[in-house]
């Protein structure tokens, strides 16, 4: 089984106890499915603000870094596709927990299907707003060294965090929805991938197409939600403090949607 989870944005300022208990969420979740976990995706946002320096991280989550540790230590796969919030990563996931870090967009092969998989913010076009329009000025590679070499850590990391909360808007964007399912629609149909599987938006969605299946994860830090790929199917899915309870499946063989149960 693989499964993608997103949009946990850990370390939002004032809201330490919610943090921790979508930590702990999320660790049990992925306790809960030890035994068939063979891929985990991290699609993006994972972190409400990282920068990363040569010698300091931001502190925190260190026993979601540590299962993630974990993992790679027993051989299962982890990628990290970096989101609008937390893209100022540099070499620590990879060197220290074994993290593949992706900075766009990765494709891959699971049980014969095709995946295309990306946080999405680059593919939003106009309905991202700020994030999308500036989105190549703030991964400039000049513009992160200028930034991690003038700022000192404690005020760069702070800063950050504080730009985070302006931009981060809580409510649903119908048109960021609808824009997040256009394109990956499009991916399907122009052959790329047999399962496209995003975030960002922060609604969890599953929509089937001729030719495959979108997926979007939802966010974590809210609502608990998302997405698994199986052999057969392709499931969204939502913890409910104690086991995983399935919203929508897609059976990847016939193309038919059945909704909700639990796993």
């Amino acid at each position: 089984m693989v499964l993608f989870v997103s949009d946990m944005h850990f370390g939002r300022r004032g809201m330490r106890s919610e943090d921790r208990t979508a930590e702990a969420d999320l660790l049990r979740c992925l306790e809960a499915f030890d035994d068939r976990l063979e891929h985990l995706y991290l699609v993006g946002d994972v972190f409400d603000a990282f920068i990363e320096y040569d010698r300091v991280v931001p502190k925190g989550f260190v026993r979601f870094q540590g299962h993630i540790a974990a993992l790679t230590d027993r051989g299962i796969p982890v990628t990290y596709l970096l989101g609008n919030h937390d893209p100022w990563h540099r070499r620590y996931f990879e060197e220290e927990l074994g993290v593949t870090v992706v900075p766009d967009a990765c494709s891959s092969t699971h049980y014969d299907h095709r995946l295309y998989c990306a946080h999405g913010d680059h593919l939003a076009g106009a309905a991202g707003g700020f994030t999308t329009r500036f989105r190549s000025f703030l991964r400039h590679p000049v513009c992160v060294t200028l930034y991690r070499t003038l700022l000192p850590a404690n005020t760069g990391i702070a800063l950050a965090q504080w730009v985070s909360r302006q931009i981060h808007d809580p409510s649903t964007n119908p048109d960021l929805v609808e824009a997040l399912s256009r394109r990956g629609a499009a991916l399907l149909r122009d052959g790329r991938a047999d399962v496209v599987v995003m975030g960002h938006s922060h609604v969890p969605t599953l929509q089937t197409e001729r030719r495959g299946v979108y997926l979007n994860t939802g966010t974590w830090f809210a609502d608990r939600t998302f997405a698994t790929l199986t052999p057969t199917e392709a499931r969204l899915m939502r913890w409910n403090g104690t086991r995983a309870e399935i919203i929508e499946s897609a059976d990847l063989q016939n193309q038919t949607v059945a909704a909700g149960r639990s796993n």
